[in-house]
């Protein structure tokens, strides 16, 4: 699963706001709601559900990237967004980084598969250091779908 196809121009924040863990999330689901991407009346239903799992452990999985994520009884379809934060957040994540990339999405509970392809398919996707590089040159939203869209270059060898 591509984490392009899940994104259009309106679900990219490319300069998050708030400078902290929870308030990125908050800031996020905010948007989603502003965006008419998530319904207003499962605002506090999503946060608390994000919420739990923040408070299980971290979802700052390393290299600058977070993936905050939950489940939903009352959603049809996934629901993702995608924020930027150039100065980086303390997300209390694996290797005490900042966190720079953060890709919040919540999942039908009915799609559990299709969760799991999501979060490895995202992970995969930020381990390559050069998509993290074009992701924080880039400059507009159609640049950041575009980068989450094209198929990472694989990392040179190193020469022997």
């Amino acid at each position: 699963m591509k984490l392009a196809k899940l994104l259009s121009a309106d679900q990219v924040l490319l300069d998050l706001k708030a400078t902290e863990h929870w308030p990125v999330i908050v800031e996020l689901v905010d948007h989603l709601v502003r965006i008419d991407r998530l319904p207003a009346s499962l605002q506090e239903e999503t946060l608390g559900a994000l919420k739990a799992r923040e408070d299980q452990v971290s979802t700052g999985i390393g290299s600058g990237v977070a993936i905050p994520h939950a489940f939903s009884d009352k959603l049809e379809e996934v629901v993702v967004v995608f924020g930027r934060s150039k100065e980086g957040v303390d997300f209390e994540a694996l290797d005490n980084a900042p966190v720079h990339f953060i890709i919040l999405f919540v999942v039908p509970r009915k799609d559990y598969h299709l969760h799991l392809r999501t979060l490895a398919a995202i992970a995969k996707m930020f381990t390559n250091c050069e998509v993290r590089r074009q992701l924080g040159a880039a400059e507009t939203r159609d640049e950041i779908l575009a980068i989450l869209d094209s198929k990472p270059p694989r990392a040179a060898a190193p020469e022997a």
